[in-house]
């Protein structure tokens, strides 16, 4: 649990720096800047992600609602397929073009 807690505040101060950066990078001069405004949206920036983490989990911290080994073999068996319709489907087409030619 400890390392959750580690990741999602990582991964929320990552998110408070982007806005704070996004914020003040929008201002014409740095006198314009609203400082306010700028610690306001970073804290609820922060505050969000903290709340998604929690909702949906980190794949960093071994939380992830996903069975990757489980996804990784669905993935194949889909590549599998895949492969054999293409393969058919580019043997119909030479089937076709040599019907065609004659």
């Amino acid at each position: 649990m400890r390392e959750f807690w580690k990741a999602a505040l990582i991964r929320a101060l990552r998110t408070m720096a982007q806005t704070a950066i996004a914020m003040i990078g929008s201002a014409v001069a740095i006198e314009a800047v609203d400082w306010k405004f700028v610690v306001s949206a970073s804290l609820l920036a922060g505050l969000l992600s903290i709340l998604t983490s929690v909702a949906t989990g980190l794949p960093e911290a071994g939380s992830a609602d996903i069975d990757d080994e489980q996804d990784l073999h669905e993935l194949d068996g889909a590549e599998e397929e895949l492969d054999e319709e293409l393969d058919e489907a580019i043997e119909g087409d030479d089937e076709d073009g040599k019907a065609e030619d004659a």
